[in-house]
């Protein structure tokens, strides 16, 4: 059977990064050839803006543009001509360019539209300062607009093709993770686990002999800190990322006073609390003094936006279909056994505020006397919170189970927004002494109706491995892993494995 592993893998595209074997020389190709290719597809795109903006208004003749206005074909051609060298100049400054700036989250995208905002208040400034330089508005608000769409269009395809090259070897940069300890192994876990990070990590630096906790890495340790010199030049490392948990401050300092001004190699430092923090960290001075503040919550309001469009989308569509089943199975809970239809669970929820999650009932309502018949399923109830052949189970119960029917009533839940479509199990409060210090984690994010624990094995997993489910998903959370994870729901559903 599938490693509940390698089933995350296909939704996170988790697949270890392949060690970086060419030489530096290609590495620096690789980014001259993509900043060049970038440049290219700005000029390309803030043209085209032009071009369009120019057709839709002058030549289309629609009536929200309509004035008795003869352009200049020459003069905006011109106009066009130099404003992509000035706008190409303003990208410039803003950092476009530069390696740090590109292929890392959406900060590009600001940037971009920053750059568009500045270029397009400079003309405005420029006919505001010379009234013969005279350019029509309806242009001037095409021009933006288009500018804004095609351009970041444009960086978003390139981006994509240059994580389909890093999945083959290309624009990878070699790595080291300096200290070994848990913290150390959650951040290899992470890089290795995400393929667009660029980074290539090839081992570990640490002093320290012990290092049997590295069980999902699979990394080498490569040395100690005497052997960094070395291990650097043999392997042209351009990023150290230290542990701050495992090194002494003696030896964090010694490390940035050798490489944290080498123009080769950037240094950085992990938060310390990697290994149990999965909200965002942001930097902060308060009285000229930089602290760090933990984020309460996983995702930013965009991205909660975002998940609350899909999940009332989702919810409302699917209800149109799903009520006349709903009336169907509430009837035949009720000929099939005593007690009421629905039953609620209570569990934790968003930042540790409890709810009574909705389910359709499929137990007996003397459950826990058929239960005292069997000591040993007593014993796995308490160890697993999940029994495999459940005596308490109904035999509508059995077939709603096997289908996942019996949480559909959980769309009520969705609707209060005290649960999402997509999120890590429901669990109650006793459960989270079985989360350890990944509890705090599991509650910056609505728990879900599916997961990625539903697509990779469901029950059939144990305990811990669902936990370590939940945190690859809180960590890895992106709008398209939820789409993903839906897709692959339906299927795991009917396939039925680990339903019960």
């Amino acid at each position: 059977m599938e490693s509940s592993a390698k089933r995350a893998r296909k939704i996170f595209d988790t697949a270890t990064i392949v060690p970086f074997q060419r030489p530096t020389i290609f590495l620096s190709r690789h980014w001259q050839l993509y900043i060049i290719t970038l440049m290219t597809s700005d000029i390309a795109m803030i043209g085209l803006a032009f071009h369009l903006a120019f057709l839709f208004r002058f030549e289309m003749k629609i009536a929200l543009f309509l004035q008795d206005t003869t352009p200049s074909l020459p003069f905006y051609r011109t106009v066009s001509m130099a404003l992509i060298l000035v706008w190409l100049l303003i990208f410039a400054l803003n950092g476009l360019y530069q390696r740090q700036n590109l292929l890392g989250g959406t900060q590009e995208y600001a940037f971009t539209f920053r750059a568009i905002n500045t270029g397009m208040l400079l003309v405005i400034l420029t006919g505001f300062l010379q009234p013969a330089f005279i350019l029509a508005r309806g242009w001037l608000l095409l021009t933006w607009i288009f500018s804004g769409f095609f351009v970041n269009l444009s960086r978003f395809l390139l981006r994509r093709l240059i994580y389909y090259f890093r999945q083959h070897g290309y624009f990878l940069t070699p790595t080291l993770i300096i200290g070994m300890n848990q913290e150390g192994s959650s951040l290899a876990q992470q890089l290795l686990s995400w393929h667009t990070s660029g980074l290539s990590v090839l081992g570990f630096i640490d002093d320290n002999l012990q290092y049997d906790f590295l069980l999902h890495t699979h990394l080498p340790k490569l040395g100690g800190l005497a052997q960094l010199d070395q291990l650097i030049e043999r392997h042209d490392i351009r990023e150290l990322v230290i542990v701050t948990s495992a090194l002494s401050r003696q030896k964090i300092t010694t490390i940035f006073e050798k490489y944290g001004i080498h123009k080769n190699v950037n240094v950085r430092l992990s938060s310390g609390l990697f290994e149990i923090i999965t909200t965002g960290l942001e930097i902060k001075e308060v009285a000229n003094v930089p602290l760090i503040r933990v984020n309460n919550l996983r995702l930013k309001p965009s991205e909660r936006f975002l998940k609350l469009i899909l999940d009332y989308v989702i919810v409302l569509f699917s209800s149109i279909f799903l009520l006349s089943l709903f009336g169907f199975i509430a009837l035949l809970i009720k000929l099939d056994s005593p007690g009421p239809i629905i039953y609620r669970r209570r569990v934790m929820g968003l930042n540790g505020r409890q709810f009574d999650a909705f389910k359709f009932r499929t137990m007996y309502i003397n459950g826990d006397e058929i239960l005292a018949q069997y000591p040993k399923l007593q014993e796995e109830l308490s160890r697993e919170h999940k029994l495999k052949d459940d005596p308490r189970i109904t035999r509508v119960g059995y077939y709603l189970r096997k289908l996942s029917l019996d949480e559909m009533p959980q769309f009520l839940n969705i609707l209060k927004r005290e649960m999402s479509v997509v999120g890590p199990r429901i669990i109650s409060p006793a459960e989270m002494e079985m989360y350890g210090q990944w509890g705090m984690n599991l509650l910056t994010v609505h728990p879900g109706l599916t997961g990625l624990w539903q697509v990779s094995g469901r029950s059939d997993i144990s305990y811990q491995e669902r936990v370590w489910l939940d945190m690859i998903y809180i960590r890895n959370w992106s709008i398209w892993a939820d789409f993903q994870i839906l897709l692959l729901t339906l299927p795991a559903v009917l396939k039925r494995g680990g339903a019960y």
